[in-house]
């Protein structure tokens, strides 16, 4: 198959963009850069390999998952049906941790999931230190295998827990910042979503009835974790600025929306009221 035959059934699948889809998968499997691999593009290619990705793609399976990696701000990640993919939204976020610790600070990441803001967080600051947590093992493996990979794993601590739940008993530190991009599309609406996403963990996604239920429980039990002065950094749904603000306002805290490239609300930033 030539790059132009998998780009051409990509799109027939419905694929938003099919050559570059096409162009991640060749490069993956045959080890050719996208500037060579436009040079040859009527190279005929042929391999097991590619027929099942192809297939996988064609199907809707992300293309992530298909390659197994990611990358993140300046890392790479493994990436697996166990956890949400990274996405460059979720970036700003990171952003916002990175630029917000102080010296010699430490965090606590929410929902770690891949292990990304986490791991790329620490990787930007060599001081900082970082408690992971994450419900499900599988997930938690696929974090600490990223925190390896990096060279970070040295000053992270994971912890397998339910954000839901009130924060585990051996959980005795304090942090200057609790991080989390958790679950917060409301339920009703995952029936609605592209199919890629039917791959990704549900749990990943579920926000409950109205896409708050983790907000309410970050802001209102774990918020207790906080050194002084510490502060609440949140990733959010484009529309839930205002809801955001009234669960930081009910437990005495004053909100910040900070807006991606786009223009649409991103991170909601919490620190205590005077």
């Amino acid at each position: 198959m030539t790059l132009r035959e998998i780009s051409e059934r990509f799109e027939q699948a419905g694929i938003e963009s099919p050559k570059n889809d096409a162009t991640f998968i060749l490069s993956h499997l045959f080890k050719i850069s996208a500037a060579a691999l436009l040079a040859e593009r009527n190279r005929d290619f042929c391999s097991p390999e590619l027929e099942a990705a192809v297939s996988r793609r064609c199907n809707r399976e992300p293309l992530q998952y298909i390659i197994g990696v990611w990358s993140f701000m300046n890392e790479e990640y493994e990436v697996s049906p166990s956890c949400l993919i990274p996405r460059s939204d979720t970036e700003l976020l990171c952003e916002a941790l990175i630029s917000g610790l102080p010296q010699g600070g430490r965090f606590i990441d929410l929902c770690t999931g891949s292990g990304c803001i986490a791991v790329s967080a620490l990787a930007a600051r060599p001081d900082a230190t970082a408690t992971a947590v994450e419900l499900f093992p599988d997930t938690v493996k696929t974090a600490k295998r990223n925190a390896e990979k990096n060279g970070v794993a040295n000053r992270m601590t994971f912890i397998q827990a339910d954000v839901l739940k009130a924060p585990p008993a051996c959980l005795t530190d304090r942090f200057d910042i609790i991080v989390s991009n958790p679950p917060y599309i409301r339920t009703a609406v995952l029936a609605e979503l592209e199919p890629e996403l039917t791959f990704e963990p549900s749990a990943a996604l579920d926000g409950g009835e109205d896409g708050l239920i983790f907000y309410r429980k970050i802001v209102g039990d774990w918020s207790k974790l906080l050194s002084p002065g510490g502060k609440i950094l949140l990733e959010i749904g484009y529309d839930q600025g205002d809801e955001i603000k009234d669960i930081a306002v009910a437990h005495g805290y004053e909100c910040s929306l900070h807006l991606d490239a786009g223009g649409n609300v991103r991170v909601a930033e919490l620190i205590p009221s005077l």
